[in-house]
């Protein structure tokens, strides 16, 4: 069986409750006081202490497995801190309080480094996410059944007298955010693939939500969620936490769901699991991996013509071989896109199969399509990152880029380790350029390709904005990859194989390409 890509990360989603692994058991510690204590002005004696290692040890230590001396450490962890926080999105949150609880006495100075290191304000970041909460006070109680669900066993939250009111009314909110996703929740472990364990402790100076996510099957830890929050922070308030955690625990528990279907023998195989074993292929952007990925599904949608998942994968496959160059006739490409897209709108599906039918219509240059669909996967599911990142992307066709930033930026801070969290960094980048922020467009293209390097189509947008921006060296590096990539692409190729991006943006691009040397 051909590997998938991606596969090693695939098995192993990022843990976002531990610290780096290997540690020598000072450095722990030492890092396990910082984040008990973040707002304490710690010094380095009183590290070592923590630690139980001389100073001089404490700093030679961190310096060879930390990469950095302790007083660097704690200022990432109180900036990690402070933006989790910010995140939360928790009523009434003043930055002010937050930077002064996590040992920033100076509000101005903390914005400024905030800013440098997250690019946007922290008043931006506490925009946003009230975005997000009303987005979610508008969703109805109601969700679309899937035929094939994993099934999630959420038991009590381990927690204190004092706190087991909020621990339940959390298990319902995620109990609700899970079934949105695609889920299926039960209260017994037997009957469950997967175990959503949680719990709820901290201190007199910090109050902290943890949650880990275990294969039942293997005994494997998949991924781990936590929140801090000042002292009696009441975590039950509303959904937006759930929805949060769910978005967060989501990218792994789909990618526990395909490693599953990988591991079966191929006589066992249903086509829903052909349809999951071709979804990384899909979603990894690039001719060889579309090409294997159409084969499966053409052989899941043998064996079940009304597969939703299988059916809207395959209208998205086609219609990425029109955009990113893969095809030798477009035109038929196209057309089978649109037959496939249709009948799969006719079966309708979850939060996710509506979410790739919108990255499908879009492909296809139908707008009212594809919007049609990405609001109503928001509708199912209010923390679905990829109907967040679509819609985000129909803004950028609508010439409306501030609310693709805004929306796009959603889709990253509820899943940032996503398969596709690099497909909204382009997004990102093509609202910056759209509004003649050259060199951010750049920057974000350049932070995208650094996320998935074989996605060499991202060049054709961002050579533009090196054009547009005097960059003429890296524009010219930029279009000698697109050129080593696709030898025969011409603009006519180009323009032919864009998205509906709105006609000012096309020209700049096709005149800014033009100048470099792509030929007509």
């Amino acid at each position: 069986m051909v590997k998938p890509p991606g596969e090693s990360s695939m098995n192993t989603c990022p843990d976002r409750a531990s610290s780096t692994p290997l540690l020598p058991r000072g450095v722990r510690r030492g890092l396990d006081a910082m984040r008990t204590n973040v707002g304490h002005d710690w010094s380095v004696a009183e590290l070592a202490e923590a630690a139980g290692l001389s100073s001089r040890t404490l700093q030679r230590q961190f310096r060879e497995f930390v990469g950095k001396a302790p007083r660097a450490a704690l200022r990432d962890i109180r900036f990690e801190t402070a933006r989790r926080e910010l995140l939360q999105g928790v009523p009434d949150t003043k930055v002010m309080d937050v930077a002064e609880r996590c040992g920033f006495p100076h509000c101005g100075r903390f914005s400024v480094e905030y800013r440098r290191r997250f690019g946007e304000t922290p008043s931006q970041t506490v925009k946003r996410q009230a975005v997000f909460a009303d987005a979610l006070r508008s969703v109805p109680s109601f969700t679309i059944p899937s035929r094939e669900r994993p099934t999630v066993a959420l038991g009590p939250l381990e927690t204190g007298p004092d706190s087991r009111e909020i621990a339940e009314s959390i298990a319902d909110e995620l109990a609700i955010a899970l079934t949105r996703a695609g889920a299926a929740v039960v209260r017994q472990p037997g009957a469950a693939r997967y175990h959503l364990i949680g719990s709820i402790g901290g201190s007199d100076r910090q109050t902290r939500l943890t949650f880990r996510l275990i294969d039942a099957e293997t005994g494997r830890h998949l991924t781990a969620y936590r929140s801090d929050g000042a002292p009696g922070q009441d975590f039950g308030l509303d959904e937006h936490l759930a929805s949060r955690i769910v978005a967060a625990i989501q990218p792994c528990l789909r990618s526990a769901e395909i490693d599953r279907a990988s591991r079966k023998p191929e006589a066992e195989l249903s086509p829903h699991d052909m349809a999951l074993r071709a979804m990384p292929w899909v979603l990894s952007l690039n001719a060889e991996g579309n090409a294997h990925a159409l084969e499966l599904l053409e052989r899941a949608m043998e064996r079940d013509p009304d597969n939703a998942l299988a059916t809207a994968l395959a209208a998205w496959a086609y219609g990425q071989r029109v955009v990113y160059h893969f095809a030798a006739t477009p035109n038929e490409d196209r057309a089978k896109g649109a037959e496939l897209a249709r009948k799969a709108q006719m079966l309708g599906g979850d939060a996710t199969v509506l979410a790739i039918l919108g990255n499908a219509f879009t492909f296809l240059h139908d707008l009212e399509a594809a919007q049609l669909m990405t609001r109503k996967a928001l509708l199912i599911d209010g923390g679905s990152a990829w109907a967040w990142s679509r819609s985000g992307w129909l803004d950028v066709y609508n010439n409306d880029a501030d609310s693709a930033i805004e929306r796009l930026k959603i889709a990253l801070d509820l899943a940032p380790n996503d398969s596709l969290a690099f497909n909204s960094m382009v997004g990102i980048g093509c609202a910056h350029f759209e509004s003649g922020r050259y060199a951010e467009a750049a920057r974000w293209q350049q932070r995208a390709l650094a996320e998935h390097p074989s996605a060499t189509w991202i060049h054709r947008t961002m050579c533009p904005a090196y054009v547009l921006v005097g960059a003429q060296s890296d524009a010219r590096r930029s279009v000698t990859a697109l050129r080593e990539h696709y030898p025969d692409l011409t603009l006519s190729e180009v323009q032919r194989g864009l998205p509906p991006l709105p006609q000012s943006y096309c020209d700049r691009v096709f005149d800014a390409l033009h100048s470099v040397g792509l030929p007509l």
